[in-house]
């Protein structure tokens, strides 16, 4: 029985390595090695349009019994994606699993994602939604000298998958202080998460909120520490504001948080901030971190300093 088992994981796997090669040449740098050991793929999908134009990006793991009986485990992350059109393009991606069982389907997902947002940007109401996603990145460049690198932690970011029915509550809440200048108003949000799960659910309780559903852009970034492995789950999301998930994401790595999600929302009020937006948003998010007690203030980092370095000249002595 163990010989049938290890043959057909042996087969399974070999079937993996040919659709993951196959997909590689289809899509070259849309598609994305996460980690090809645990098997974490990602792959961005866009509509073909010029106007109107479209993306989400669908994360995957590869199970060891994929294709034969088990499906992909997957989550799809697109700003303007949520409620009816989600669980639309859920059913019908379970219905191709279906109809296709025991085969390889990655590009068949891929496709259908892709054709679903092609179906969407044609609607009028959709082309509202991307509108309000799309006064996006100040209509500049911006530089990669002034982007975190993040290739290297690849390996370590988190990945939001589609949760199986679950009991866990969402995490409390916190709306920080809003900070405003010329016309653009940014708000913080946090929530102690300390799994992926509760950061979809987070995500989810926030665009409950009509006004924060609005914002022209919700960037978010997290860091949940894994006691088992010691080290970290993370992850962020721009939201169409160029570069902002990854700088906030680089600011908790630098204030060394942990268990903790920030979001920033922003109402872009129609006058271009430049390179103060970003500076902004890490400002609304270390003071919400400063007031929740994840980072001590200015004032106590200072005492502390002074009192360390006073113990230390005491033991000279």
């Amino acid at each position: 029985m163990a010989d049938i088992t290890n043959l057909e994981n042996e087969e399974d796997l070999q079937a993996q390595i040919e659709e993951i090669e196959a997909l590689s040449s289809i899509y070259g740098d849309e598609w994305c090695v996460i980690d090809e050991a645990s098997r974490i793929f990602c792959i961005k999908i866009s509509s073909d349009a010029e106007e109107q134009k479209m993306t989400a990006c669908l994360q995957i793991i590869l199970p060891p019994d994929y294709p034969s009986t088990a499906p992909p485990i997957y989550q799809i992350n697109a700003a303007w994606l949520r409620g009816s059109e989600r669980a639309k393009l859920a059913n019908s991606l379970e219905d191709i699993y279906v109809e296709h069982a025991g085969e390889s389907i990655l590009y068949l997902w891929v496709e259908r994602i892709r054709d679903f947002l092609v179906e969407t940007s044609c609607s009028s109401e959709s082309v509202v939604q991307q509108e309000n996603v799309n006064i996006t990145a100040e209509e500049e460049v911006v530089h990669d000298e002034d982007v975190p690198d993040f290739s290297l932690l690849r390996v370590e970011k988190a990945h939001l998958f589609m949760d199986q029915a679950n009991d866990e509550e969402i995490p409390p809440i916190k709306n920080g202080n809003p900070i405003t200048d010329r016309r653009s108003t940014f708000q913080p949000h946090l929530a102690p998460v300390v799994t992926p799960s509760q950061v979809k659910m987070v995500l989810e309780k926030l665009y409950e909120n009509k006004k924060i559903a609005s914002a022209t852009h919700n960037i978010y970034a997290y860091r949940i520490f894994c006691e088992d492995k010691h080290s970290f789950l993370q992850d962020c999301e721009d939201d169409g504001e160029t570069a902002a998930g990854g700088r906030l994401l680089h600011l908790l790595q630098i204030l060394d948080v942990r268990n903790v999600m920030v979001v920033v929302s922003r109402w872009y009020g129609g006058i271009l901030l430049g390179p103060d937006r970003f500076k902004h948003i890490n400002n609304c998010a270390r003071n919400i971190l400063m007031e929740e007690g994840y980072i001590a203030s200015t004032d106590e980092a200072c005492k502390s300093g002074a009192k360390t370095k006073s113990s230390k000249s005491k033991k000279t002595k």
